[in-house]
């Protein structure tokens, strides 16, 4: 197991990682456009960090589905500050969630908005992408809160536990898999941005030069980009970026 994380240059990181014997999560924290009142007094890398702990020690108990249990975390994480912040406002603080775990013979992921897991399964590389916020009809600060977990636009952790049973989750045989990487879309940008290789490059560049290096190569391509490019992606300049590598015994 290896892992890298990287914030955004003069800002906390919003991204948070955790790992285990058998399991691996990363987070990603939705930026807060500024001037928009979230209703919380909580700033967002207190979110990452409250979810991502209340994930990692269901993750490490627990024996229920990563759904159910990414659904207890989101419950647990809203019971924490219920009593001073509007968890009805639509602008409450939010995260992406992935997630790997061993779960008997099966390794059961999960992908909840846009942190992608890549696996290699069987020599097939497979990756795992929750792709609806890429297919919003407007993303103006209110047609993305308007959108924000509701049926036909998309999920994020945030104030509904019933957003977990929305993500993109399954099992693969354990056996199958060689290696993982679980990626926030600052790091997949390698791939989906940039286009500096296709996802088995990324998997093979994390594996031989290690999750530092897949974040040095994206901030080397955050930094070539021209204004012109630049205004033609959807997205921040840079952004916090994060990968965990995992390679599994045969």
């Amino acid at each position: 197991m290896n892992h890298a994380t990287i914030a955004t240059p003069g800002r906390a990181n919003e991204d948070y990682l955790a790992t285990g014997p058998d399991w691996a999560l990363v987070l990603d924290g939705a930026t807060q456009p500024s001037g928009v009142d979230s209703g919380c007094a909580h700033d967002v890398p207190w979110l990452v960090r409250r979810l991502g702990g209340e994930l990692a020690l269901r993750l490490a108990v627990s024996g229920g589905t990563a759904a159910d249990v990414l659904a207890d975390a989101i419950q647990a994480t809203c019971a924490a500050h219920a009593d001073t912040c509007d968890l009805q406002n639509p602008s409450s603080p939010s995260a992406t969630a992935a997630l790997l775990r061993l779960r008997g013979d099966d390794l059961e992921y999960l992908v909840l908005a846009d942190s992608p897991i890549v696996l290699d399964v069987a020599g097939e590389t497979r990756p795992i992408i929750d792709d609806r916020l890429e297919h919003l009809p407007s993303y103006t600060v209110e047609a993305v809160r308007d959108q924000r977990n509701r049926p036909g636009g998309f999920w994020v952790a945030s104030t509904k536990p019933e957003a977990a049973h929305e993500a993109v989750h399954g099992v693969v045989p354990a056996a199958d898999v060689g290696r993982a990487v679980l990626l926030t879309d600052g790091a997949s940008r390698y791939v989906e941005r940039f286009g500096l290789g296709d996802w088995s490059d990324l998997l093979d560049l994390v594996e031989h030069t290690g999750p530092a290096e897949l974040l040095r190569r994206v901030r080397a391509a955050e930094a070539a980009e021209t204004p012109d490019e630049r205004r033609r992606h959807r997205g921040k300049p840079q952004d916090d970026a994060t990968a965990v590598f995992l390679r599994f015994s045969a």
